[in-house]
């Protein structure tokens, strides 16, 4: 690693700092001391830096945080993160693998720990291989460093079987994170049941295959308490299961990926497996319902990086794997995002850092005193362009390629340690 690993010491000067969750938008300097933030303003007594980060003209913000980050290459998908802003990733289970046994989890985190780049926190599976049959050790998986459980895309066909899950995780105050989508309602198909679709002559996705499966999580979390967060959701309809629900009591978050505030069923264009996503691309009206969603802080906003080789999508349509590279336009999205809806930065940056951070119960996402040094710094309007040069992840799939972006990082610190830099 760089030299600058052995920083102990950092002056941020001149920078625009933004810190969502307590409401501080201001021009002030930024001390850090070993890995923690030591102070903001001015130095702490005795502070002498080590080295002086110049933030003229830049905004420092806390480090991003991912809900969902398919690790393709651990080494080369940190770095794609470290490089968009990302401090923090939450791997959901469906490794290979999966994330089922204690020993794969412990490797996970120690691999990563030696690479020294973004902090990872593993999603162990909720049942054994993913298959939706007998309940992972969640106690044992918990020690070695989960923090939280899921199926990931995998279904659970029993609903007992979730329902005992639910009781079990509730018992420990275990997390469980969803990906409302039912099986049989969703088989066979590939995108939004709708207009495009049908002129297509592609298989549909209705969205009560989304709601149906929502639906019948809420009863199931209301049975038993457990804390429940309900992953990507797609559909209008979706949104406002939540919000009732949120409004009876139930402890249930939800997030929705940075896609889909951008894009909807209209940009599969003519079969471009770019837009190939699970679940799929909605309306317009879905897309503008996840939008005030999001605003409104219902939702939580998320990368759903999920890295596909090149011979993946270059397969038809119905055939291509769905996803997209997104680590590292994560951060440029959410700006475009905020800028079309007219919404502060403190608000849109809200919803990749502290709010996330607070679903995955870790201490990062703010930048009060004595919190990790987990920063990223950023020119909100400076231009860069998509291309497979510019991104680092091993994943060059995405449907914004050749696109340009504003919004460029120039610096990301995790536990006061500068990791990447330009």
């Amino acid at each position: 690693m760089r030299d600058e690993l052995n920083d102990t010491r950092i002056h941020i000067r001149n920078g625009r700092l933004i810190d969502p969750k307590n409401g501080l938008d201001e021009k002030a300097d930024v001390f850090i001391e070993n890995d923690r933030i030591a102070a903001i303003g001015q130095p702490p007594a005795d502070f002498t830096a080590e080295r002086t980060l110049d933030a003229s003209g830049l905004i420092v913000c806390p480090g991003l945080v991912d809900l969902s980050t398919r690790l393709a290459s651990l080494e080369s998908e940190l770095l794609a993160a470290v490089a968009g802003g990302v401090t923090a990733v939450a791997c959901p289970p469906d490794t290979k693998p999966p994330l089922d046994e204690p020993g794969l989890v412990e490797r996970l985190v120690r691999h990563s720990e030696t690479l020294c780049l973004a902090r990872v926190f593993p999603i162990g599976a909720l049942t054994q291989q993913l298959a939706g049959e007998k309940l992972s050790e969640m106690v044992s998986l918990k020690r070695a460093g989960c923090i939280a459980f899921s199926q990931a895309k995998h279904p659970i066909f029993d609903t007992q079987i979730l329902l005992r899950a639910m009781q079990y995780a509730a018992t420990f105050d275990f997390a469980i994170r969803l990906q409302p989508q039912n099986h049989y309602l969703a088989r066979d198909g590939v995108a939004h049941d709708g207009e495009v679709a049908s002129r297509l002559g592609l298989a549909g996705i209705p969205v009560c295959a989304e709601t149906v499966a929502i639906a019948t999580a809420l009863q199931l979390a209301n049975e038993t308490g457990v804390r429940l967060h309900l992953a990507r959701l797609s559909s209008a309809a979706g949104v406002a299961l939540v919000r009732e629900a949120r409004r009876n009591g139930l402890k249930v978050t939800c997030d929705v990926a940075i896609h889909y505030l951008h894009l909807s069923e209209m940009d599969i264009g003519y079969f471009d497996s770019q837009a190939r996503f699970d679940p799929p691309l909605r309306s317009g009206s879905d897309r503008d319902a996840l939008r005030a969603a999001a605003a409104e802080g219902l939702a939580a906003v998320c990368s759903d990086h999920t890295p596909v080789d090149e011979d993946g999508k270059l397969l038809p349509f119905a055939e291509a794997l769905p996803g997209a590279t997104a680590l590292e336009l994560l951060l440029p999205l959410t700006l475009k995002w905020a800028e079309e809806a007219g919404l502060p930065l403190l608000t849109a940056l809200a919803r990749i850092t502290c709010d996330p951070a607070a679903i995955l119960g870790i201490k990062t996402g703010s930048l009060a005193v004595g919190r990790p040094a987990d920063l990223c710094v950023f020119d909100a309007t400076e231009p860069w362009q998509v291309t497979p040069e510019t991104l680092r992840s091993k994943g060059k799939n995405t449907p914004f390629m050749g696109y340009e972006m504003a919004g460029r990082v120039h610096a990301t610190l995790v536990g006061g340690r500068v990791v990447y830099e330009i």
